[in-house]
């Protein structure tokens, strides 16, 4: 499991991250607003998704990736895709990109204050010996689920880490 430098805190601020925010963060992004629905933590929290490039500002997710989580019960459709800005470290705690070229470019950007959890979402599923969720834009529609496949397992490790920094581990 990925290590952190949290503090004990009653809220938590999580940013998924990827290049576009049209696929893997926005996919994460639903799956995980679902999880912490289910759990009620909802008002505890916070959830986005943003890109570290501008190429598709405003759009909504991928269709293909709307089909997929559609299918398994995500509603990705009300996203749209925004930039990460350096703001973004201010906001969040938890900053989780969806693979090595985007943790690069964010660690390159991350201030010296910034004490939050800054790494790969993958990290909280080492059992899948992945490091990178798999970027399906130029793929066919498995590649989406294949995505969803991995987002729902590291999904529920990163929501127990979470869980574990806020009020020292009581969660309900």
């Amino acid at each position: 499991m990925a290590k952190t430098c949290v503090d004990k805190r009653s809220t938590a601020n999580v940013l998924f991250v990827c290049t576009g925010n049209i696929c893997r963060s926005p996919t994460a992004e639903g799956v995980f607003r679902t999880l912490v629905e289910r759990e009620r933590l909802s008002g505890r929290i916070t959830i986005d998704s943003a890109g570290t490039h501008d190429h598709q500002l405003g759009e909504r997710p991928d269709a293909r990736a709307i089909r997929a989580a559609l299918q398994r019960g995500y509603d990705l459709s009300n996203q749209r895709a925004r930039l990460f800005d350096a703001e973004d470290f201010k906001r969040f705690e938890w900053i989780v990109a969806m693979d090595n070229q985007n943790l690069r470019f964010l660690t390159s950007m991350r201030p010296a204050g910034h004490l939050g959890h800054l790494g790969l979402f993958l990290a909280f599923a080492p059992e899948l010996g992945l490091r990178d969720v798999p970027d399906p834009y130029y793929g066919k529609q498995e590649d989406f689920e294949r995505v969803l496949d991995l987002v729902e397992r590291a999904a529920t490790r990163l929501l127990a880490a979470i869980q574990s920094s806020l009020d020292g581990g009581s969660s309900r």
